[in-house]
């Protein structure tokens, strides 16, 4: 999937009618030089939440080469992944560069992230984290 624009566009652009508690997107891919892509926008989600997306991936090597993912509601950030490698932090080895920052101390406060991948797409993923979230949140 991630070889092809048209193949990872298609997931990308369905994403509003595929999954729950989405409202719309402004997701965008687009080709740089035959070679390269870059996935920018966001995912609205009811209850105020939007994913922030930015991947650069490389079509002809088929992997996402650096991405940030972010989750707000409103103006907090709730959480973010990202794939800057902290070599110096033995509990993310498991995961490197995955990683996911958490509250409290959002910057400094990481966990591993054995979810992400950078040869499969992440939105899947990530959406259903957001997803999940929401359905504890109407849970009684």
């Amino acid at each position: 999937m991630l070889s092809s624009i048209v193949d990872y566009g298609f997931l990308v652009y369905s994403i509003p009618d595929t999954y729950e508690f989405v409202t719309h997107s402004t997701l965008t891919i687009w080709e740089i030089d035959g070679k390269r892509a870059i996935l920018k926008g966001e995912v609205f989600f009811a209850g105020d939440i939007r994913l922030r997306v930015l991947e650069a991936i490389n079509l002809r090597k088929e992997v996402i080469e650096e991405y940030g993912y972010e989750v707000y509601r409103e103006t907090e950030k709730l959480y973010w992944y990202d794939s800057w490698s902290h070599p110096d932090d033995p509990t993310l080895a498991a995961t490197h560069p995955h990683h996911k920052h958490i509250p409290p101390d959002i910057k400094h406060n990481r966990i591993p992230a054995p979810e992400l991948s950078f040869t499969k797409p992440n939105l899947p993923f990530l959406i259903e984290e957001v997803v999940e979230l929401l359905r504890a949140e109407e849970s009684p």
